[in-house]
């Protein structure tokens, strides 16, 4: 007598569905680190950080602008002291030139500052994997870490770019606001201009995948941050102190080209400012070169060391 068994589904007039096998995928696993990033509220706190402090002190510089603008025009100096006579004609147009020339880089200040915010968000996307647990419970569902590497440096890269430019375009219209009641302000359809703009949410986004490689080569919160701080910034103070060689020796000028802030905002910063030998686009290549190293060295870390 022959017997068979019958799945629950069959006995009750259901469908039988064969899953295939498969692998998991690098884009289920770029919306499962989208809803991760989403979901944390500090990621609302640090980007709304960044946006206040990009446009606040890029408007605060525009307003300084403009208020030297007015000393002069009343005959003072800012500290209040009169200016010599017949320079004061002289001394109003060429500021009111200088101004003019760097209106964009001037509203765009901001960045300089708005660069530690998105240091401390690259960082803490990767680090608090480790510190909550998380990166456990993460590569049990993607065991594949290059794809859940790529699919973290993706989001994040992601969100970084969209608040960089939105944060970009906010603080050049904020400060041509201020700068355009004294007539010293420009717009985006002079040359180079949108290039600025654009260039200084490329340069955010790229700062904070810099903070994610080094977050993920060191893989503590505090470390990360100190580090990518102290490349960021305190090095770019530290290069000012360097002497200048007699002419034709290697100097100030032959490191600062190199150095990643001076590298990476020469984009977004306007030509005349300093002396840069790279073009805008060649420096910002170089700062990329240092952001690939810091993800290409955290892949490394993350493939060999245990989570």
């Amino acid at each position: 007598m022959a017997t068979s068994t019958a799945t629950h589904e069959q006995l009750v007039g259901g469908r039988v569905v064969h899953h295939p096998p498969g692998r998991a995928g690098l884009l289920g696993t770029v919306r499962s680190e989208f809803t991760k990033i989403r979901s944390v509220r500090s990621t609302y706190w640090t980007l709304m950080a960044l946006v206040v402090v990009c446009v606040g002190i890029g408007a605060l510089f525009s307003f300084g602008e403009t208020q030297r603008l007015i000393a002069i025009s009343h005959g003072h100096r800012l500290n209040g002291q009169p200016l010599p006579p017949g320079f004061r004609a002289a001394m109003l147009a060429q500021v009111t030139a200088q101004i003019k020339s760097n209106a964009a880089s001037i509203g765009l200040f901001g960045l300089l500052f708005g660069q530690l915010v998105i240091v401390v968000l690259g960082a803490l996307v990767i680090t608090s994997e480790y510190s909550t647990g998380m990166v456990r419970t993460a590569l049990t569902a993607m065991p594949r870490r290059v794809t859940f590497f790529a699919a973290k440096a993706l989001v994040f890269g992601a969100v970084a770019l969209v608040t960089g430019l939105v944060t970009s375009f906010l603080s050049f219209f904020a400060g041509q606001a201020i700068l355009a009641g004294q007539h010293v302000s420009t717009t985006l359809g002079q040359p180079d201009v949108l290039r600025q703009v654009i260039g200084g949410g490329l340069f955010l986004a790229v700062t904070g995948l810099l903070s994610f490689g080094i977050g993920a080569m060191l893989r503590n919160t505090a470390a990360a941050i100190g580090s990518g701080i102290g490349l960021m910034f305190v090095v770019m103070i530290l290069a000012n102190f360097l002497p200048a060689p007699p002419s034709g020796w290697f100097g100030q000028a032959d490191v600062d080209k190199w150095i990643p802030f001076f590298a990476g905002s020469h984009l977004w910063q306007d030509q005349a400012v300093g002396v840069n030998p790279f073009s805008p686009w060649i420096g910002f290549a170089v700062f990329c070169a240092y952001a690939a190293a810091a993800l290409a060295g955290g892949l490394i870390v993350f493939l060999r060391r245990d989570a």
